[in-house]
């Protein structure tokens, strides 16, 4: 059952008891008031009309030292034809409680008269037939006899108004249930509505429109509800797309790997199959050797780049100061045979937060892409200065650059810009990517500058100071 049905239903039987109970106070309320005015009337009635035959049997002549019986029913008989209808109904006893007189149409029985005694009054409410009556009992003393008079007066129009009461508050209930239930269908519409919203848009998540989101329609807690939802969504469509990235990148990989793999691994066996099976001059054979070393080597840097990437990404990077100095010493002292190439250092002197032997890696295969990069006897500088939120190392060459299309494109593994000059100088495109990950535990990243056929700057900052140890 719906939410919005089962909002209506409540709120319906809440009503339906609510206007019932009132109104059943309400009638009931009437009613009684309107009975306890009639039962006043008729116990006032009943007294009245005990004085007047108190007064009547004063009249009677003196001959009497006792009240007959016959005169009894002769005064009951005229106050019987003296209400203002024309009769009443009356009924008279005697001291041992028999009856003397009972006007026609007097039904009631003889259940009250013994609850009745020279002290008290007494009455009832009777049904006699389709009729209610107020029954009274009350004593007189007329002519030292005790006479116990009773009467009974109608009070049907008191019991018919209240069924008219009920019956009419039931057609109005009902009226209103209706009015009412057409009106909270209408506000349970209005009310789940952002619930309908939201399903929807869970139907559509659920088929894989993640950049659909719910409209917002109200400022409530469902108004809210929506907005969180919509915040969630637009987390869980994130969350797709980095997997979805990552999944393509993981992809990628492997095609590139294999790939990788595929171009050494062709020449060795090529090479190693005609060593095996032809017999060649010395001078064949040591270029056939020197190939399946060339690419043996390739193999092997490779393999060492990727342990180095993965456990880069695992590791706890324990930052210690360390002096630039040293870095840039290690630095000559490492590319200070490579004669081809003019590697110029200068820094200021500082001191950094940094896993030294992570750095040097990271230099290292900066410089080496810029040689790579670089033709013979090319310019290649690597500069230290302090800035404002660290010290900032950069490495710059003026070889042939990179395309702006593929700048963001080169930190991922095995890629290279020009594939032919990078295997040619033993190159796997995994250096980058290593320096990306390293970076990545020290705070900081690397920054690329290059425009095609004019060079290339990599640079990256590095922390002055303590800023604990990162986990990836």
């Amino acid at each position: 059952m719906k939410f919005s049905i089962k909002l209506v239903l409540s709120t319906m039987i809440v009503l339906a008891l609510a206007l019932g109970f009132s109104g059943f106070y309400f009638v009931n309320y009437v009613f009684e008031t309107s009975l306890d005015r009639d039962v006043g009337q008729a116990l006032d009635e009943s007294s009245i009309l005990g004085f007047a035959f108190e007064t009547a049997a004063l009249n009677v002549p003196l001959k009497y030292s006792v009240l007959p019986d016959s005169v009894v029913e002769e005064i009951a008989s005229k106050l019987e034809m003296g209400g203002q209808s024309g009769g009443r109904l009356l009924r008279i006893a005697d001291e041992e409680k028999n009856i003397l007189y009972t006007s026609d149409g007097f039904t009631a029985d003889e259940g009250l008269l013994p609850q009745t005694d020279q002290h008290t009054k007494s009455y009832r409410v009777i049904r006699a037939q389709d009729d209610y009556y107020v029954h009274t009992c009350v004593s007189i003393n007329a002519l030292d006899r005790i006479l116990y008079l009773e009467t009974m007066k109608s009070v049907t129009e008191v019991f018919t108004e209240r069924a008219l009461g009920f019956s009419l508050y039931r057609k109005v209930t009902v009226v209103m249930l209706l009015t009412g239930m057409v009106i909270m269908l209408f506000i349970a519409s209005l009310l789940t509505k952002p619930i309908r919203l939201l399903t929807k848009a869970t139907k559509r998540m659920a088929a894989g429109d993640y950049t659909y989101r719910a409209r917002q329609i109200s400022r409530d807690e469902l108004g809210q509800l929506t907005r969180d939802f919509n915040r969630m969504a637009n987390a869980l469509e994130e969350n797709i797309c980095m997997l979805e990235e990552e999944i393509e990148a993981r992809e990628e990989f492997m095609g590139a790997f294999a790939h990788e793999l595929k171009t050494p691994l062709t020449a060795i066996i090529g090479y190693a199959d005609m060593l095996r099976s032809h017999k060649m001059d010395e001078e064949k054979s040591i270029m056939s050797a020197n190939y399946i070393y060339t690419e043996g080597k390739r193999l092997e840097a490779m393999s060492f780049r990727l342990l180095d990437i993965i456990v880069a990404k695992q590791e706890e990077a324990d930052l210690q100061e360390t002096s630039v100095g040293e870095l840039f010493e290690y630095l000559r002292e490492m590319f200070a045979e490579k004669k081809e190439m003019d590697i110029r250092f200068a820094h200021e002197e500082a001191v950094v937060w940094v896993e030294a032997n992570l750095i040097k890696t990271v230099l290292v295969n900066l410089i080496d892409n810029a040689c790579k990069a670089s033709e013979i006897n090319g310019v290649i500088e690597v500069t230290g200065q302090a800035v404002n939120d660290g010290y900032r190392i950069a490495v710059r060459d003026y070889g042939i650059g990179i395309p702006e299309a593929e700048q963001h494109k080169i930190v991922k593994a095995f890629y290279m810009v020009d594939k032919s000059r990078a295997r040619s100088k033993n190159g796997a495109g995994l250096g980058l990517a290593l320096c990306a990950e390293i970076l990545k535990i020290h705070h900081s990243e690397l920054q690329i500058e290059s425009k095609e056929g004019e060079g290339s700057c990599f640079s990256f900052i590095l922390p002055v100071e303590n800023r604990g140890t990162y986990e990836e």
